[in-house]
């Protein structure tokens, strides 16, 4: 997935990439991603007068753990791409006249560019942070590890302030 910045500009030229990923490696390491499909890669890359904008969608189907209770939660999620890539000519372009850059726009220095980096940190950030198996997960119990879900275990739930356990011994004989 790559593109060349003079070719984009130069021609006004528009780019499609329409390809499936392999991301097991990327999500080798998350103990909530359990399974993951291929990545569907949707990008038209469009050279306009100075910028060069990427628009599209990645989609991709999960299987995540629970952050309560730990079962499977399958998960389709579609992220949405807007990208707006400028070319610089040195470092000291790299930041407005008035000393500020502007946040919306990725400085690029070189001829080519690679959207794999950006597809893969753009998946990253867009995976849920807790997962839910339902919004009225119960979750385990903390003492047997019981998925309450399913059912009650007998465990004592009553929780005793750490500050008062020593006076719960007193009046016992």
């Amino acid at each position: 997935m790559q593109f060349n910045v003079h070719d984009m500009l130069s021609k006004g030229s528009t780019v499609t990439f329409n390809e499936q990923m392999d991301v097991s490696g990327l999500l080798k390491g998350r103990r909530d991603v359990t399974g993951a499909g291929p990545l569907s890669v949707s990008l038209k890359v469009t050279g306009e007068e100075d910028v060069i904008q990427v628009e599209g969608e990645l989609s991709i189907s999960l299987n995540m753990a629970c952050s309560r209770c730990l079962s499977g939660v399958p998960e389709q999620i579609v992220i949405p791409i807007f990208e707006t890539f400028k070319p610089v000519a040195s470092l000291d372009e790299a930041e407005d006249v008035d000393g500020e850059e502007d946040e919306d726009v990725i400085k690029i220095a070189s001829d080519k560019v690679d959207l794999k980096p950006l597809v893969e940190e753009v998946l990253l950030l867009s995976l849920p942070f807790a997962p839910l198996c339902d919004d009225d997960c119960k979750g385990l119990c903390p003492n047997c590890g019981q998925n309450l879900n399913e059912r009650q275990c007998g465990c004592n739930t009553e929780k005793i302030d750490p500050r008062f356990a020593a006076l719960k011994d007193l009046f016992k004989e």
